[in-house]
């Protein structure tokens, strides 16, 4: 028999999402019928799943130690579960280091809002990278405000995604109250997300575009649509223009603010691009002659868009801090303002 004794970090959520994260490798099916059984119990009484787990809850497992260990369970052995915790933190540790250009913008006890440079994948895409979220977890090991035991349950991790070129501010849950919450938020559009960027061309007015966005999963690639069609989500972007600037060797472009009212993949590089004004630097919806100026005249290559700002729509019962959190412009940004006479 194992007793497992429920923390902060595993309070708050039901008790078959809990065994499904503490036993990875077996399926729902046999959680049920160990609790039918009583095999497993929840304070020593008969437990469904569904219960909502509090702190000092005791979770009960009548099961061979051979079993848990089959189906993924963390070592009951200190010094094996020690040895494992070391085996699976050494990544995370590794990232913290070698992303050493990611800022924190805001933390207390239940998130953590960060900077995200250009070129920094949010998650990982495949096994071998580095990301924002391996970073995080690195992070808050090497503070002490996680423990290598205290994976085997739960992980800190990235709420919101970027582009891996697309810099900016990325919202973190470093508890499980944290990420619930801030997933919440973001599920309930209950959200303000605040970009800047440069369009080529002018954009003379405030206005807000509609569409329909279409996947191709394939090519990672999205088209707008004027119409309903099959497979194809409704967007809405707002456009505020904040200057309309003339760049050597470019032309004329516009430095705004967009506001995503509903948040899909590529949904405002996509969408300025369908209206005329594509994003400076894009390599998927840009110019190819401009982008290639931007490269050899000013060292830019990525498309010049940055999460610049969120706001709680509720401030007041919010989780975020009153008045949201904004992050700095970053150099590239400040380098293109310069260059065309603007103080950033």
């Amino acid at each position: 028999m194992r007793a497992v004794t429920i923390g902060q970090n595993e309070a708050g959520q039901r008790l078959d999402k809990f065994l499904n994260k503490y036993m990875k490798e077996a399926g729902v099916s046999f959680f049920y019928k160990m609790m039918r059984k009583k095999n497993i119990v929840l304070n020593g009484k008969k437990c469904t799943g569904k219960e909502i787990l509090l702190i000092g809850d005791e979770v009960k497992l009548f099961l061979a130690e051979e079993t848990l260990e089959k189906f993924g369970a963390p070592p009951a052995d200190y010094s094996a579960q020690k040895k494992a915790s070391v085996a699976e933190t050494k990544e995370y540790l590794l990232a913290f280091e070698k992303l050493k250009n990611i800022r924190i913008l805001y933390e207390d006890e239940d998130i953590l809002a960060l900077d995200k440079p250009a070129g920094v994948l949010s998650q990982k895409a495949s096994v071998a990278d580095f990301s924002a979220n391996e970073w995080l977890i690195g992070y808050l090991l090497s503070q002490k405000k996680l423990t290598a035991e205290a994976l085997a349950t739960f992980h800190p991790s990235v709420c919101n995604r970027l582009d891996r070129n697309t810099s900016g501010l990325l919202l973190c849950g470093k508890s499980l109250l944290g990420t619930q919450k801030l997933t919440g938020l973001i599920r309930n559009r209950q959200i303000h997300k605040d970009y800047r960027l440069f369009l080529l061309g002018e954009v003379k007015e405030k206005q807000i575009l509609t569409g329909y966005l279409l996947k191709d999963t394939k090519k990672n690639q999205v088209k707008i649509l004027t119409k309903p069609a099959e497979g194809a989500d409704e967007i809405k972007t707002g456009i505020e223009p904040l200057a309309c600037l003339e760049l050597p060797g470019i032309g004329t472009v516009t430095y705004a603010q967009a506001e995503l009212f509903t948040g899909k993949t590529h949904q405002i590089r996509a969408h300025f691009a369908w209206a005329g004004h594509p994003l400076l630097g894009d390599p998927k919806y840009g110019n190819e002659a401009v982008n290639r100026t931007l490269k050899q005249t000013y060292g830019i290559g990525r498309q010049l868009l940055h999460a610049w700002q969120i706001r709680q729509k509720d401030a007041a019962s919010g989780i975020l801090p009153t008045g949201g959190i904004t992050c700095p412009l970053p150099e590239d940004f400040q380098k293109l303002l310069l260059a065309a006479g603007i103080q950033p």
